[in-house]
């Protein structure tokens, strides 16, 4: 039996990014500010899309937008031809030079803002041709994305779950653990994880929100859980420092997250814990045809590890 042929004219890519960036933001004003469109233009095309599908994608109010069911089961399957469609365009720079025009690279939080700076000038030098678009976000937001073919590379702390990923380690980033002046363990010049794990202050471990890994790291290097209605918590890194700052407790913090701190000399102590790091790596798809480059690309970033940090393997 023969297929009966359906013309394509009428359906777009453009059409099903703006379809798949409503269903992403449930909102179509914030929508077209990601597609750098009107939100006008944009909802006309929405429409024009369900009409060619003769098909309500979205169920609108002046309050609400969400998607129908029918809307729920195409949507996903617009999903799947934009991966394609980038697929096809990755399968073709992977022949003229992947490492070369836009890369598109995550970052996660407690990362991206003491890591990309040292980092920007490197790239800068070696790779002039490369246009980075940077995004920031946790890292189940991350590898969401990069699975969806939305990102090409994230910077993460390994391992990751998922068995479609290919992962590179780059460096150990060591912990140290930051107090208030006042807490009793700010008097030791260093501290082991059975330290952390027995002290009972009052003012004890602070933890970032559920979703950070970094929230996850602190609590498996302090081998503790704290019941949940006892756990104070903070929305970003530099929310946690300004906890600590202000006496409410101690924290873990990153190092490349302790510079440029003179500031918070008066306020705060930080003491080496030994031995206590995350191993920083990059992801990128198993299936991207630039895994080879970015094996390349990764290897270089390893032989220039950031100040304060250690080779893979050595934390």
């Amino acid at each position: 039996m023969s297929m009966t042929y359906i013309p394509l004219s009428g359906l777009s890519l453009r059409d099903i990014e703006y379809v798949v960036a409503v269903d992403d933001l449930r909102n179509f004003s914030r929508a077209a500010e990601r597609c750098g469109v009107s939100q006008a233009g944009l909802s006309e095309q929405v429409r024009k899309l369900e009409l060619l599908l003769d098909v309500t994608l979205f169920e609108r109010s002046r309050r609400h937008v969400a998607p129908t069911p029918d809307g729920i089961r195409l949507i996903a399957m617009g999903r799947e031809v934009l991966a394609s469609a980038r697929a096809m365009i990755e399968a073709a720079r992977a022949r003229t030079g992947p490492l070369e025009g836009l890369l598109r690279i995550g970052v996660i939080a407690t990362l991206g803002p003491y890591y990309v700076p040292s980092l920007l000038p490197l790239l800068r030098r070696a790779y002039p041709e490369l246009k980075l678009q940077l995004t920031e976000s946790l890292t189940q937001s991350m590898l969401s994305r990069l699975r969806q073919n939305e990102l090409d590379l994230v910077f993460a702390a390994l391992p990751v779950p998922g068995e479609s990923f290919e992962t590179f380690p780059l460096f150990e980033e060591p912990f140290l653990a930051v107090f208030p002046r006042s807490h009793p363990l700010a008097a030791r010049e260093t501290l082991t994880m059975q330290d952390l794990a027995a002290d009972h202050d009052e003012n004890g471990l602070l933890l970032l929100e559920d979703g950070h890994c970094l929230r996850d790291q602190a609590l498996a290097v302090c081998g503790m859980m704290p019941a949940r209605d006892q756990q104070r918590l903070a929305t970003s890194l530099e929310m946690l420092w300004h906890m600590i700052g202000a006496g409410e407790g101690y924290s873990l913090i990153p190092q490349l997250a302790l510079r440029n701190r003179a500031e918070w000399d008066e306020l705060v102590v930080t003491r080496p814990m030994a031995p206590a790091s995350r191993q920083i790596g990059l992801v990128w798809r198993s299936s991207d045809p630039r895994g080879p480059a970015f094996r390349d690309f990764a290897a270089f970033l390893a032989e220039n590890i950031p100040e304060g940090c250690l080779p893979p393997g050595a934390g």
